[in-house]
């Protein structure tokens, strides 16, 4: 149920609340999500490090919280389908399939933005 009174600043710090609980929730419960963070973590200093334009910095950056955000959206996913439905049934398989597919899609992103960027500047 919504509260009556949602709005302003104080939805604003509802929303921020609820957006914690979801990362902490992804982290306790999502072993992708947590292998992936800690991939950032050892990630986010050597685009902060290394010798690059600020463009290519900012893309190494985003390609890492990419990853990260398209992980939220298929746990988020999964957790919808598996909480609607114990039957197996090939539309919850495409779903799951398919946002996996998104994450795959958001690694393969980040991994060539990785390689192009640093490939030169390393070899």
């Amino acid at each position: 149920m919504k509260p009556q009174n949602n709005h302003g600043i104080k939805r604003i710090i509802r929303a921020t609340g609820f957006s914690i609980q979801g990362l902490k929730s992804a982290f306790k419960c999502e072993a992708a999500f947590r292998q992936e963070l800690a991939l950032a973590v050892i990630m986010l200093p050597v685009a902060l490090l290394v010798d690059v334009s600020t463009v290519e910095r900012l893309m190494l950056i985003l390609g890492l919280f990419l990853v990260l955000i398209v992980e939220l959206l298929n746990s988020a996913v999964e957790a919808v389908v598996d909480r609607f439905g114990g039957e197996i049934h090939p539309l919850s398989g495409q779903a799951k399939d398919i946002a996996s597919a998104a994450v795959f899609l958001s690694l393969v992103f980040c991994a060539i933005s990785w390689i192009a960027i640093l490939g030169p500047v390393f070899f």
